[in-house]
């Protein structure tokens, strides 16, 4: 097996390194997720305290995106994907403190380090892929494809991620669960440091930090348009969810752990192969398309709970299908930043638009704790439309080439 990865061309052995490196990250950022949503729920912490304990993790993504773009370009994306796992393993080792020292700003502190090591990584991986597709092989087939199967495959492995988080905190408990996991990152951070390229994605020019804001027009649209995509899946899916099926359906951790964890696994799967579902059509057009059918699914969902009509059918089922669009939304999102980035310095832009992205994670997921204390599930999904309903009106205004 080493010997044929050896015999693999260099820019597949980086790519198939860089892979690992994100899935590596990605499962315990799942697990962790889960992990802290389930105990701290279980500790007494209202569905709003516990969107708080990730107010942090999403507002530093946002910082931490526009300066990670910059200083990918600036020293290399192997050593921002190395200080994001480095950051992970601290953040993990602060919340195996005792029970008693897990206050809220303290769990908040922990989480504000897992958010920015989370995004330098994501935003070195996604940017790595750039630089990496073969020469002569920047076709929008191939690069989609690439794309869409280091999206799809990490989006898979968190939803593995969040069944091991409910399943370790049943097994082993909180602090069991949070040791196991940095004693494996620590791993994947010393098979990165051997073996990463040092020069990978940076930029023959040093860019000045001004430059951190893009000056692109179809970039800023593409990340308005994906600030509320993400927003509008947050915003029911972090807190409301694990909550309503914990206290509604009087689901347990292993039950809320093992459901979410197969939605997301499903939700990767059709992340990795979104290229042969929509074929060619891979620009603004099917941009528009496939969040336009988005839309209507919170909302029909939203309507069946209140008639309450077969509520696990109509949420359960309904939740499947928003995944699976979902996951062609996404996908189509990260082909077209990828492919609109210049490719010297291609961090700056990507960064900015995992920005955007982080900022809707971020009104996401406060809108999920106030929403549903103050109108229930069904409130977040009507917001989860209307903020789908804004993603197509950004996306009109993309240019047609895109």
């Amino acid at each position: 097996m080493i010997a044929r990865v050896a015999a693999l061309p260099r820019e597949v052995r980086q790519y198939l390194l860089v892979t690992g490196n994100y899935w590596g990250f990605t499962l315990t950022d799942g697990a962790l997720r889960m992990l802290v949503v389930l105990y701290f729920h279980q500790l007494g912490y209202s569905a709003l305290e516990v969107a708080l304990l990730f107010l942090f993790y999403e507002f530093f993504g946002v910082v931490t995106n526009l300066v990670g773009g910059w200083l990918g370009a600036r020293l290399g994306l192997n050593r921002t994907m190395n200080l994001g796992l480095g950051l992970q393993i601290v953040a993990l080792a602060m919340l195996l403190v005792p029970t008693a020292w897990l206050a809220v700003p303290w769990v908040m502190a922990a989480q504000a380090l897992s958010g920015i090591a989370k995004d330098l990584n994501k935003m070195s991986a996604k940017s790595a892929i750039k630089g990496l597709v073969p020469a002569g092989d920047e076709g929008h087939t191939s690069l989609y494809r690439w794309v869409a199967l280091l999206t799809g495959s990490k989006n898979a492995l968190k939803g593995v991620g969040f069944f091991l988080g409910g399943l370790l905190l049943t097994l082993i408990g909180f602090q069991g669960a949070i040791l196991a996991m940095a004693l494996m990152l620590a791993g994947v951070l010393g098979l990165s440091l051997l073996r990463l390229d040092a020069d990978l994605g940076r930029a023959k020019a040093k860019p000045k930090f001004r430059e951190i804001l893009s000056k692109s027009r179809a970039i800023n649209i593409l990340s308005a348009a994906r600030m509320f995509l993400f927003g509008a899946r947050d915003v029911w899916f972090v807190v409301a969810l694990p909550v309503f099926l914990a206290t509604q359906f009087g689901w347990d951790h292993w039950r809320v752990g093992g459901f979410l964890a197969l939605w997301v696994i499903g939700y990767g799967a059709v992340q990795a192969v979104a290229p042969r579902i929509t074929g060619r059509t891979a620009g603004r057009s099917a941009a528009i398309a496939w969040a336009a059918a988005l839309a209507a699914l919170p909302a029909l969902i939203a309507l069946g709970l209140q008639w309450e009509w077969q509520p696990h059918v109509v949420l359960l089922g309904g939740l499947l299908l928003f995944g699976a669009v979902f996951a062609v939304n996404s996908s189509l999102h990260s082909f077209l930043i990828v492919r609109m980035a210049r490719s010297d310095g291609v961090s700056l832009d990507v960064g900015f638009y995992y920005m955007a992205n982080a900022m809707g994670r971020l009104i996401g997921t406060l809108l999920s704790g106030w929403l549903y204390m103050t109108g229930g599930l069904s409130a977040t999904l009507w917001v989860s439309s209307a903020m789908l309903m804004a993603t197509v009106a950004i996306s009109l205004a993309l240019p047609k080439e895109a």
